[in-house]
């Protein structure tokens, strides 16, 4: 499960506490930025967590429907169709247009399988009908947590995207000046 801790210092932490997104209209662009950079990272990261934990929920759903079905093939014979959805590489969000890496990608992965510590999903096979069931229950219930952490980013990043929408339609923000500040070059009046 994904627990926000309220004075936390993860970034998740930060994204999520109450007044990330109070008085942003105080804030300075370039501080609007960067807290918006934040929530996406921290959405990028959410984003393959979920990935992986449908990744294994996929494989785990395969093996209760060989079973059921009476199929013969082993399910590591499968893995490359059942895992077509869920491939690794850059999470692209919710159509935002930000195309970042995960930054705690091996992170994840542990907390992912230390979810069934007892399950060892590299033999599916090897696991009673009701240790499948089990480690199913254990993943949708965190594969729900990250989710609902996703959607709550996710609206923290619309709030403060809306912020800078705002500055550029009423002229306190200014395309050439951003357009100046990545060249690194000095934008020609400060609007912050």
């Amino acid at each position: 499960m994904i627990e926000v801790r309220p004075g936390g210092r993860r970034r998740i932490d930060r994204v999520l506490a109450a007044d990330y997104v109070l008085s942003l209209g105080e804030l300075a662009l370039a501080e609007l930025r960067e807290r918006r950079n934040d929530a996406a990272q921290e959405e990028t990261d959410l984003s393959y967590l979920r990935r992986l934990l449908h990744a294994r929920i996929d494989i785990v759903r395969a093996e209760q429907q060989r079973r059921s079905t009476g199929g013969e093939s082993r399910i590591v014979d499968q893995l490359a169709a059942i895992l077509s959805d869920n491939a690794i590489g850059p999470a692209m969000g919710s159509g935002r247009h930000q195309n970042l890496e995960p930054s705690r990608a091996g992170e994840y992965r542990r907390q992912a399988e230390a979810l069934v510590g007892d399950a060892d999903l590299s033999d599916v096979s090897a696991l009673s009908d009701e240790q499948l069931t089990n480690v199913l229950e254990t993943y949708a219930k965190a594969e729900a947590s990250v989710s609902t952490r996703r959607r709550e980013v996710q609206a923290v990043m619309d709030t403060i995207n809306a912020e800078i929408a705002g500055r550029y339609r009423s002229g306190t923000a200014s395309v050439d000046d951003l357009l100046a500040t990545e060249r690194g070059q000095t934008p020609k009046g400060s609007h912050d």
